[in-house]
C-alpha cells in the first residue's frame, strides 16, 4: 500500500469511528479525494470496510446487518425516485416534516431545494445524514436505542420527543401494503414510532413503490383509509 493510500485509510478508519456511517460523497470531501478513488480505496480494504447502499461503514457492521439495508437501497431505485419525484410538491416552507427510515426516503431528502426551510424529524442515520447537507433544514432526531438492522433509533424519548411537535406532514414508508391489511413494516420498533408520528401529522403520505403492494409484513402500523395520500411510481393509488 503507497503512503497516500495509507494515509487515507488511517483518516478512513478515525472518520468512521467517530460517525459510524459515512457517506461516499462525505467521505470524500473528508479526504479531498473523488467519490471513485474512495470506491477502490474501500474496495481494496474490504477486511476494514463495506458500502452499505451510497454509504461506508466498518466492515464488522455490514456483517451484523439481518436487514442487508445495502441491497435493499439498490433495489426498484428507479421506482423509489419516480415515487419521490411525485411527492416533493408536498413540502412547503416553513413546514415541519416527518420523515421516516427505510431506502425511499432519503430519494425525498435528496430533492428538496437548497432554499426550503423546514423543521424534519426523523430517527434513521441515512436519512438524517442526507438532511444534514440541506442548508435552511432544522433537524430534529429522535434518539433512542440503535437498530443496525435498519440504521434507526427507537425508545421512550423519542416518541415524548414526537409528543411535543406538532407536524404538517408525515411521510411514511411501509415494507407491506395490503388493501385489507394495511401498511405493515419488518420491525416492531419502527411501527410504534410511525403510529406516533401519524397521530401527530396534519396530513399522512405512504410512499411505496409497486413491488411493497400486495405484501404483507409482522409489524402492523396504520390501516389503508387513515393515508390521506399513497404514492407509487404509478400515480396515486386509492385503496378505499
Amino acid at each position: 500500500m503507497d503512503s497516500r493510500r495509507g494515509r487515507r485509510i488511517a483518516v478512513l478508519s478515525e472518520a468512521l469511528s467517530q460517525h459510524r456511517i459515512l457517506h461516499i460523497k462525505n467521505a470524500a470531501e473528508i479526504l479531498g479525494v473523488s467519490e471513485m478513488t474512495v470506491r477502490r480505496d474501500v474496495s481494496a480494504n474490504a477486511d476494514q470496510f463495506a458500502f452499505l447502499g451510497g454509504h461506508i461503514v466498518a466492515a464488522i457492521e455490514a456483517e451484523n446487518d439481518p436487514y442487508e439495508i445495502s441491497r435493499a437501497a439498490d433495489s426498484h431505485a428507479t421506482a423509489k425516485r419516480q415515487v419521490c419525484t411525485q411527492a416533493i410538491d408536498y413540502i412547503h416552507d416553513d413546514d415541519t416534516v416527518f420523515f421516516d427510515c427505510g431506502t425511499t426516503l432519503p430519494y425525498l431528502v435528496d430533492l428538496l431545494p437548497d432554499q426550503i426551510h423546514i423543521t424534519a424529524i426523523c430517527y434513521a442515520m441515512n436519512v438524517a445524514d442526507r438532511l444534514t447537507r440541506k442548508p435552511n433544514v432544522r433537524l430534529v432526531m429522535l434518539g433512542g436505542l440503535y437498530h443496525p438492522a435498519s440504521a434507526s433509533f427507537s425508545g421512550a424519548t423519542g416518541l415524548e420527543m414526537l409528543d411535543q411537535l406538532v407536524i404538517n406532514v408525515a411521510f411514511l414508508s411501509a415494507a407491506g401494503v395490503d388493501a385489507r391489511r394495511g401498511a405493515t413494516c419488518a420491525h416492531f420498533h419502527e411501527a410504534e414510532i410511525k403510529k406516533k408520528a401519524m397521530s401527530r401529522a396534519r396530513k399522512n403520505i405512504l410512499l411505496a413503490d409497486s413491488s411493497k403492494i400486495g405484501k404483507l409484513k409482522p409489524a402492523f402500523f396504520s390501516d389503508m383509509k387513515s393515508f390521506d395520500v399513497v404514492i407509487t411510481e404509478n400515480g396515486m393509488n386509492d385503496f378505499d
